[in-house]
């Protein structure tokens, strides 16, 4: 199996997927140098000025033989003796690869370019030669360094040709930081920004630099800084191509083409982002949290002139880098901690809106460093903390009737006003409901609205042959409890069997056989999740079509023994309850 090499990072040796272990730091060394000669021979008093220099001990020779006959045991006999010392013929080295990449990058077009750069410094482990010490060591650290350097202005200035011009300053930023008196990069750095329309912040650049470079080497800066200073100052037209002016991303799903309603919390939300503070819509499944968002994001999209993104929780595994590719970026770093730093400066100074759909925890590392977020959840969120959340309910009956309308027509929503009301208020105003119901409505012209909405009281959740629309009427409901712990579920589904609308938390906590406190803590947490709402203090109620629901649950899900035992608390509960009043009672009559 083919031997591999790297110096390019700690100096290693790889037979196949398993690392060869090298020995000690002066054996590390020899093979170091032997490596670098690259098939050239290597003499043994070479190998010694290069591991020992000056201090090479008495013995040194016959160490070097030593080390290198322990190097044979431990990678093969691909160190050879040859007339004036050893060789190492044609080693497959990382170093190699790279020069490759680097004259691949010198004979092709500007994207070839940047592409062989990009792959050349993909094969860097961290600092050349790591492990090895001796002068000729550090010289060779030294010169290595200088050379990846170059490459890294050279992949920057590739970049900024493409177009690329965020990430040349995400790269180039943390050059100049690394090599505060290097001059290219700082160059490099102001062109891309230029190039960004932002101008300010590049001419900054050069007066930063002319103050560093004069308290700290007492040097002004070279030619190349101060004709692009001035080529800036007087706007060059050949700093600003055409062609690289990058697309304004606009990622947002069709809007509604019938959105109705809203009126309230429309401007609640328009005005949050005017503010610069990220919105939240928090609502049940299906409230039309999402359809919101979209068509508040299409209406205002001409004033976030840098672009609307979108994504999906649910949908995206990576929302950072899908992000990140949505803004131009093709490389992605390898941290996570580089892409939030990357896209925090490719959002400075930008006016952006991020929708952010499904959210369920922080989506800190998504927000851009300006512009407008909105956001959409099952429950607020407390990070970030500033953000502004708007909880959302179900249409009005207006409402509900004028969405129906558009689905089914007017003609028919007028021929049925009392159905169509009874749809409404069974539905609670819930889009989702109501346009599963329109369109079976519309797939069956010769049906009564009266006749569906009877069909959607009478169904049995969870029966087969489910008629379609109640399928699609049930799988937020289903979505709603797989995301729910074993504890929530049980308290929604058991409290679904009290059939007083009202929901009195000591009624609940004997049906649960569960402390006051803690059945207390289980149903605000529904609450939090809108499949309960509390009406006034210790008591709660139910949404109907979600009532309906989770008492058919109930029965498939706890069996009959169950949910009977839990009525029989519920009884004893009251019927302690009555033996209480009775006995006030009395004692009030007594007096």
């Amino acid at each position: 199996m083919e031997l591999r090499f790297e110096v390019l990072g700690p100096v290693r040796a790889w037979r196949g997927d398993t690392e060869v272990e090298l020995g000690s730091p002066q054996q590390r060394a020899i093979l170091a140098i032997l490596l670098l000669h690259n098939g050239t021979a290597a003499s043994p008093d070479q190998l010694v000025r290069a591991t020992w220099g000056n201090d090479a001990p008495r013995a040194a020779i016959g160490m070097v033989r030593s080390y290198v006959s322990r190097l044979r045991s431990a990678l093969g006999p691909v160190i050879q003796s040859v007339a004036h010392g050893y060789a190492l013929p044609k080693p497959s080295l990382d170093l190699t690869d790279f020069q490759r990449h680097i004259h691949a990058a010198k004979a092709g077009d500007v994207a070839t370019r940047a592409a062989e750069l990009r792959a050349a410094l993909a094969l860097w482990k961290g600092t050349p030669l790591g492990g090895v010490r001796g002068e000729y060591a550090e010289a060779e650290r030294v010169r290595l360094e200088n050379v990846q350097l170059t490459v890294v202005e050279d992949l920057a200035a590739a970049d900024i040709e493409l177009g690329r011009h965020a990430e040349a300053v995400a790269d180039l930023m943390a050059l100049v930081d690394r090599h505060p008196f290097r001059e290219r990069p700082r160059e490099l750095l102001m062109l891309a920004l230029y190039r960004s329309g932002r101008q300010a912040e590049a001419l900054a650049l050069f007066d930063e630099t002319r103050r560093v470079l004069s308290a700290e080497l007492g040097i002004a800066p070279g030619p190349e800084l101060r004709e692009m200073h001035q080529r800036i100052l007087v706007a060059d037209p050949a700093l600003t191509p055409a062609e690289t002016v990058a697309p304004r991303p606009a990622q947002l799903p069709a809007d509604t083409p019938f959105f109705v309603g809203r009126h309230q919390v429309l401007p609640q939300i328009t005005a949050g982002l005017r503010d610069g503070v990220p919105v939240g819509i928090e609502g049940l499944s299906g409230v039309g949290k999402t359809a919101l968002a979209v068509h508040v994001g299409h209406q205002m999209a001409s004033e976030f002139p840098d672009g609307t993104l979108f994504v999906d929780l649910n949908e995206s595994p990576d929302p950072l880098a899908e992000l990140l590719h949505a803004v131009g970026v093709v490389e992605l770093p390898r941290t996570q901690w580089e892409r939030q730093t990357l896209w925090r400066t490719l959002t400075s100074m930008k006016r952006m809106l991020i929708v952010i759909d499904n959210v369920r925890d922080s989506v800190s590392a998504l927000l851009p460093s300006s512009g407008g977020v909105l956001m959409t959840a099952r429950q607020r969120l407390y990070d970030p903390p500033h953000a502004r959340w708007i909880a959302m309910g179900g249409l009005d009956e207006d409402e509900s009737i004028m969405l129906l309308e558009h689905m089914i027509g007017e003609a028919r929503v007028r021929a049925e006003p009392t159905a169509s009301r009874r749809l409404a208020v069974m539905t609670m105003g819930i889009p989702h409901l109501v346009q599963a119901l329109a369109n079976r409505i519309a797939s069956r012209p010769k049906w009564t609205i009266a006749s569906v909405t009877e069909r959607a009281e009478r169904r049995i959740p969870g029966a087969p042959a489910q008629p379609p629309e109640c399928a699609v009427i049930e799988r937020p409901f289903e979505q709603m409890l797989a995301d729910l712990d074993r504890e929530q579920v049980r308290t929604l589904l058991l409290v679904s069997l009290i059939e007083s609308p009202d929901i009195e938390l000591r009624a609940a906590a004997a049906l649960l056989d569960r402390p006051v406190t803690l059945a207390e803590d289980l149903l605000e947490s529904l609450v939090d999740n809108h499949m309960l709402e509390s009406t006034v203090r210790d008591r709660y109620r139910f949404l109907p079509p979600l009532k309906r629901y989770v008492r058919a649950r109930a029965a498939s899900d706890f069996g009959r023994v169950e949910c009977e035992a839990a009525l029989g608390r519920l009884a004893e509960y009251h019927e302690s309850q009555f033996v209480e009043a009775s006995h006030g009672l009395r004692q009030v009559t007594s007096v």
